[in-house]
């Protein structure tokens, strides 16, 4: 069983995605630099590891003696959750963008990286809402695909990646068409 709360949030603030209508996740838009860093996807996948600093200490309201509260608060355990990969596709496109490439640079980066050795992913194909079911199943399943063949042929084993389609059924934006919808995504599997 896989976890399945989207890292997206923490990576890119809902303004900057208003504002680029989409072209932040690579709907075709050419970018210089990857949206994320190795570093930045190690840290998010190793168990154990410290939250990103933006989320902040917890707090806590302590209720006795000042000798009782003044021991330290112990941090929460981290759930580790999905990332999202930003790669996203042109209308009924299962290739990859010059951008989208970029950014995988990075994830075959942080998947080669001793700390995420043993880990195995799922990687989730998607679409949009237009065409038929059937169509965009195997529409996602070729974009997940597509992301796996690029990252084994970068370095990362095979047996560790399984590529799954889910087509239409879990759109990321409430308008079924819009092409933020068209994405790969991926999630750290069980053991």
């Amino acid at each position: 069983m896989t976890s399945a709360i989207r890292y997206c949030a923490q990576l890119v603030t809902p303004a900057i995605l208003g504002a680029a209508s989409g072209a932040l996740l690579l709907a075709g838009a050419a970018l210089a630099d990857p949206a994320y860093r190795a570093a930045d996807i190690v840290a998010h996948f190793t168990p154990g590891a410290a939250p990103p600093k933006s989320l902040g200490r917890p707090r806590a309201l302590c209720i006795g003696t000042e000798t009782e509260c003044a021991k330290d608060v112990p941090e929460p355990a981290r759930t580790v959750d999905g990332f999202d990969l930003r790669v996203n596709f042109d209308y009924n496109s299962a290739r990859l963008t010059p951008a989208a490439r970029t950014n995988l640079d990075e994830f075959a980066r942080a998947l080669r990286d001793p700390a995420l050795a043993g880990a195995r992913f799922l990687v989730e194909g998607h679409t949009d809402g237009a065409g038929s079911d059937s169509f965009n199943l195997d529409l996602s399943m070729r974009r997940a695909g597509a992301v796996v063949d690029y990252l084994t042929h970068s370095g990362v084993p095979g047996a560790r990646l399984e590529a799954m389609g889910y087509g239409k059924q879990k759109p990321l934006v409430p308008d079924p068409m819009a092409s933020e919808n068209r994405r790969v995504e991926t999630r750290l599997r069980a053991p």
